[in-house]
């Protein structure tokens, strides 16, 4: 997926350390109820369930690099299905390291993740579910298009999440 600043990969068992440095950060993971990764175990079993959606589906969430450095990770993200309660959705997610936050990277990202869906993939919605709090990632799925639709009841004892939801534009046909 060609992006001008970004570059997107299948994620490898190499990007385990890195994986770890950026979901095991207290910071990445304030809006987080699971909080962060408290192991290199918990790592590779996120590791290994990406891996595993890539192989049974052909897409999941990239690791991401920026073009300037293509071996510098600066975090995850992209689609892939996700069980909200009882429901399988495709999820448009993302986790990226805090030193590349405020610069945009989400909403570009959201933005190719959503090309990869309809115009390659031809999903008919995708999905975001956000904490009501975390405001940054609310306006990130608003620019992206994704329009708030309800609420998950998914973490028990707190307020539930919101849902957002894009669904593949149509085409007129004359």
């Amino acid at each position: 997926m060609p992006n001008a600043r970004l570059i997107y990969r299948r994620p490898s068992p190499s990007d385990l350390q890195r994986l770890f440095a950026i979901f095991g950060d207290p910071q990445t993971n304030l809006f987080n109820p699971g909080g962060p990764l408290a192991s290199l175990a918990d790592a590779q079993r996120l590791l290994d369930h990406w891996l595993a959606q890539w192989a049974r589906d052909g897409y999941g969430w990239w690791a991401i690099a920026l073009r300037e450095n293509p071996e510098r990770l600066i975090g995850f993200g992209g689609i892939a299905p996700l069980n909200y309660l009882t429901e399988r959705r495709i999820n448009l997610g993302y986790r990226l390291a805090v030193e590349a936050w405020g610069q945009g990277y989400a909403t570009e990202l959201a933005r190719d993740a959503l090309v990869l869906a309809f115009e390659t993939l031809s999903l008919p919605e995708v999905f975001g579910l956000v904490r009501p709090d975390h405001a940054a990632s609310i306006h990130v799925l608003e620019k992206a298009g994704l329009q708030h639709i309800g609420v998950l009841d998914d973490v028990p004892g707190q307020a539930p999440s919101l849902v957002f939801r894009i669904c593949r534009p149509t085409t007129a046909v004359l």
